[in-house]
């Protein structure tokens, strides 16, 4: 069985960066983004190891031997059942990989994915070695996009402008807002996604104004309302993130200008993204136009985050973050301004770092549209 696996070059590079004697994974984002296949994470533990040298081991139930057969996998399995527990199996692992038994093994773990009973095994399989939360290393292998990637992006984004248009058409008011969020469903699986990036927020009138609201079964859209939607269809693993606000029937003086401030600043933060400048610079420039506003004290959140196989991911485009921007990187740009009680407002588009500037990934017009009446 050969030792190498090319699939794992990106991860072993990161145990050289970071001195790690092995890592291991959950299924997940850095799972899919190596092996191109994930897992359903529930109560039975699947864990795969990867030791900077030699080939790696996992464990497995065996209610999914049939699915791991299919990834290719160059290492040792040991599968359990339900009946039997895990235990044995992650004893026979420590037994395969025993160089990391040895006391001073560092292994990285996913520490935002991993979870304690997980942890508590892989402690017990190498009970000499050092756990190290190595989250942000690992998942720096996703964060720049290769060409397939983006272009599953460019499909996820795709679908969802198109769902998102159709669902306008019908958007009244009276509606209430789980209403116009059963439309967008359907309209985004009858367009092709194959499943939800995350439950969308349909927001309108107060709602609005909370940045992770929850759709209303009780509250009918009105005329003058916002209408937020953020949301975004999944396509082969990889997601769009998309948020555009509305008015219904009209829009006050007071909320054009809020409307256009967001709009601005999402322009300024598109302007100031591309290759070498830190995800400080983008968000600085959104946040500086913000405060320069007459509504300054109604910003509540940074400017975005990296897309992917996760909706959120690195790099986190916020001040104080000095990562320096790479071609190939994909994140968010989502300015939005919140007047709790009555009105909010955000614009998100995502966008591709290039050579020369960004790509923005997202079409869809960004200029303060009126939905029909009753």
């Amino acid at each position: 069985m050969p030792d190498r696996d090319p699939r794992l070059t990106p991860l072993r590079a990161v145990m050289a960066s970071g001195s790690l004697d092995a890592v291991a994974l959950v299924p997940g984002a850095n799972f899919r983004r190596l092996l191109g296949r994930d897992f359903h994470q529930n109560e039975r533990p699947l864990v795969l190891v990867v030791p900077a040298e030699g080939p790696p081991a996992a464990v497995v139930p065996n209610l999914e031997m049939a699915s791991f057969s299919t990834l290719d996998f160059r290492g040792a399995i040991f599968d359990w059942r339900d009946e039997n527990g895990f235990e044995h199996a992650f004893r026979a692992l420590g037994g395969a990989l025993g160089g990391l038994g040895a006391a001073g093994a560092r292994i990285g773990v996913e520490a935002q994915r991993m979870r304690v009973f997980e942890a508590t095994a892989l402690q017990a399989a190498f009970p000499a070695a050092q756990l190290v939360d190595a989250h942000a290393a690992i998942s720096s292998i996703r964060l720049r996009k290769a060409p397939e990637e983006v272009a599953l992006l460019r499909q996820a984004i795709r679908i969802s402008e198109a769902a998102l248009e159709a669902t306008l058409t019908q958007v009244r008011a009276g509606m209430t807002e789980t209403e116009v969020a059963g439309v967008l469903m359907r309209e985004l699986f009858d367009h092709g996604a194959d499943g939800l990036a995350f439950e969308p927020i349909v927001a309108a009138g107060d709602n609005s104004a909370q940045p992770h609201a929850r759709p209303r079964f009780d509250y009918r859209i009105r005329p003058g309302d916002a209408l937020l939607f953020d949301f975004g269809a999944s396509y082969q693993g990889y997601n769009a993130d998309i948020t555009r606000t509305f008015f219904v029937a009209d829009a006050s003086e007071k909320d054009r200008a809020f409307y256009d401030t967001v709009l601005a600043a999402n322009e300024a933060g598109r302007a100031a993204s591309r290759a070498g400048r830190s995800a400080h610079d983008v968000d600085d420039a959104v946040q500086r136009l913000l405060e320069a506003s007459p509504f300054a004290a109604f910003a509540r959140h940074k400017t975005g985050h990296g897309l992917g196989l996760d909706v959120h991911e690195a790099p986190q485009i916020m001040r104080g973050n000095a990562a320096v921007l790479e071609s190939g990187m994909v994140f968010t740009v989502e300015p939005g301004l919140y007047r709790l009680g009555e009105c909010g407002v955000r614009i998100e588009d995502d966008v591709l770092v290039t050579e020369t500037g960004i790509d923005c990934l997202t079409t869809f017009p960004r200029e303060l549209r009126i939905l029909g009446g009753p």
